[in-house]
């Protein structure tokens, strides 16, 4: 059994790798206000960033679903590791060696499966890469050479080769202790008569990197005409690899990609170094499918879907190419971020247009652009007679729903004048009308008889009301009404736990000193109990909110501590004065209900009632009714 990693290593890992770099690696993160930073949540499809880090806790969150956690569980969420995989990565990462429990440290048995075949594809890449510089590689060099690729770019993107013999690379990784097993899960092998035999094969070699940068799979090009294979091979479908869910030169563009808000879409391996040695850094290719939804969460949590965000698609002029484009705008509403195509002079793509023209004709492809719905639009159009008024009415069907799915209406209402003018319909409120009724029909869901019966009084039907922002749903777990933050009583009590967990020297010692029944929302009275359980919020230690969050019940409190932990104060300013009103705030509320408690036991109690009860009564009224005024007039003073 695999040993148990020591709690001061977890512990050692944890501080050791900033929650911000991690995240950062995953998706572009802006300044929240109040030391926190948002992005678009990896976990969930979003618009708007609701996914919060707060770097000086190493907690994350996210208001849309809920996920949470510190830098372990984000990196366990988003890469599918278990715990100890997880670890021994963020480990690697910040040079700490680990210890392990019961039975000590075996590298072969406890690592992870993920740790283990990327471990076997950095391996490979590497040899790979070796295996370029040899003799019998030299067709390989001549190919990178014909296409303008010289060694330094060669070893900029890690390009290889793999020898054609039938097991090379299969005996040096067992060599190095990998399993057969592992190394034919891992896709880099795969069985042959007399057991495995390497999957690549006398071709050159791409290593295909996710988005923190650790090789996952390899695409490999053909060289010799006796090569019976495809032109193109990639790694198989694998734990760690997922066609439709990386991006080629991903790892390279990302930080450009945030940083200027564009990304250039190509087709293939060569296009991508094309770009990049001509200075559009920004370029990215899909591995051996059609670029789809997957794709494009990936690109959206880059370039935070901000107005200004742009995608640039380059197609082949060719008829493949412009079914791609197609296949493309598809998925165009999916995006933020305005979508364009660049196609060039004489249909080259980027590799044969930088070899013919040079670095600047590439960098200049990108910038004349159409926008894409506009080259979809055309696509279609061309295909009728315009000549003729049954043409020009199939046209319009056929490209009015397409123009109908821009959310913008504004926008949506200016490309179905454009559409007017590429079929020649002089009316061109005729076709806006006819865009916005195919509209209306589609958000109700497409029923009854269709748009071209000139119905719309099912127009809008199906939408749910929408709920307010600021009507948020307690956690599952504590028994209680759902949480409102219209309600005054649960927003000020949100505050003051939100004090109390990111900054508790502002509200100690006088926290600690509210009891449970203050909170009124029961999700709130757990989180009190939990900070309570840790040893109360005066004189926090380091470790105080992981000391919080392990107080928890279960993993909806916890997640409700985390979120509240990294949620942004409605403050200006944080200080002194601010903590004292919330602190007065919810006192002064209790004590208002326990007068009106009070009230009502002595209205039951009446005149005939217990004298010794009603004079205890009336005396908690009174000291009560002075210690309220006392908190209006004197404010955390009374305290």
């Amino acid at each position: 059994m695999a040993g148990r990693i020591n709690d001061e290593d977890v512990k050692a890992v944890r501080d050791a790798v900033p929650i911000d770099a991690v995240v950062s690696e995953y998706l572009q993160l802006r300044n929240a206000g109040g030391g926190n930073l948002k992005g678009l949540c990896p976990f969930h499809d979003e618009k708007s960033p609701s996914f919060q880090v707060s770097p000086s806790k190493g907690l994350f969150h996210c208001f849309g679903c809920q996920e949470g956690g510190d830098t372990i569980a984000f990196v366990m969420k988003i890469d599918h590791l278990s715990f100890s995989e997880t670890v021994e990565r963020l480990a690697a990462r910040a040079g700490i060696t680990l210890r392990y429990e019961e039975g000590g440290y075996n590298p072969g048995h406890q690592r992870g499966e993920r740790t283990r075949l990327v471990e076997a594809h950095k391996i490979a890449a590497q040899y790979y890469a070796e295996q370029l510089g040899s003799a019998e590689a030299e067709i390989g060099r001549t190919f990178l050479a014909e296409r303008g690729f010289d060694q330094a770019a060669a070893e900029h993107f890690g390009v290889g080769y793999s020898p054609a013999g039938w097991d090379h690379l299969t005996r040096f990784l067992r060599g190095k202790g990998f399993t057969d097993r592992e190394l034919t899960l891992s896709g880099l092998s795969q069985e042959g008569r007399r057991g495995p035999i390497d999957r690549f094969r006398g071709r050159l070699m791409w290593p295909i990197r996710d988005v923190g940068g650790d090789v996952v799979g390899f695409g490999a090009r053909k060289l010799r005409d006796d090569d019976n294979g495809p032109k193109y091979l990639n790694t198989p479908e694998t734990p760690i690899y997922k066609k439709s869910q990386v991006l080629y030169g991903v790892d390279l563009a990302k930080k450009d990609i945030a940083k200027v808000s564009r990304a250039v879409v190509v087709e293939g391996y060569t296009d991508v170094m094309a770009c990049h040695l001509a200075g559009v850094t920004t370029a990215i290719a899909t591995c051996g499918t059609a670029f789809g939804g997957d794709h494009i969460k990936i690109l959206r949590r880059l370039l935070m879907d901000n107005g200004s965000a742009r995608v640039i698609f380059t197609f082949d002029g060719d008829a493949a190419g412009q079914k791609a484009a197609l296949r493309a705008f598809e998925d165009d509403q999916k995006f933020a971020a305005e979508t364009y195509i660049a196609i060039a002079p004489d249909g080259m793509d980027p590799c044969e247009l930088r070899l013919a023209k040079g670095d600047q004709a590439v960098a200049e492809l990108v910038e004349p652009r159409v926008p894409l719905f506009e080259f979809a639009l055309r696509q279609i159009v061309r295909r009728y007679d315009l000549e003729i008024p049954s043409g020009r009415a199939a046209a319009l069907d056929e490209a009015a729903p397409i123009v109908a799915r821009i959310k913008n209406v504004a926008s949506q209402h200016e490309v179905a004048v454009q559409l007017a003018g590429m079929l020649g319909i002089l009316d061109t409120q005729f076709v806006v009308r006819r865009v916005a009724q195919v509209a209306r029909w589609q958000r109700g869901g497409g029923k009854g008889q269709g748009p071209g019966h000139g119905d719309d009084r099912s127009a809008g039907a199906g939408r749910g009301a929408q709920r307010s922002s600021y009507d948020i749903q307690a956690p599952s777990g504590p028994a209680g009404p759902a949480l409102n933050l219209r309600s005054p009583a649960h927003r000020t009590e949100r505050e003051l736990l939100k004090l109390a967990l990111q900054y508790p020297a502002l509200v100690s010692p006088a926290f600690d000193a509210y009891g449970i029944d203050e909170f009124t929302a029961p999700p709130y009275a757990a989180v009190r109990q939990c900070v309570q359980a840790a040893g109360g919020a005066t004189g926090a230690p380091a470790d105080y909110l992981d000391a919080v969050r392990e107080a928890a019940p279960d993993d909806t409190v916890r997640a409700l501590v985390t979120e509240l932990a990294v949620e942004t104060i409605f403050a200006k300013n944080v200080d002194e004065a601010y903590a004292g009103d919330q602190l007065v705030t919810v006192r002064l509320r209790a004590v208002d209900r326990r007068i009106r408690d009070v009230q009502g036991a002595l209205a039951r109690l009446g005149h005939n009632g217990d004298p010794q009860q009603h004079a205890a009564l009336q005396e908690e009224l009174w000291v009560l009714t002075q210690y309220g005024q006392s908190l209006k007039n004197h404010g955390a003073a009374a305290l």
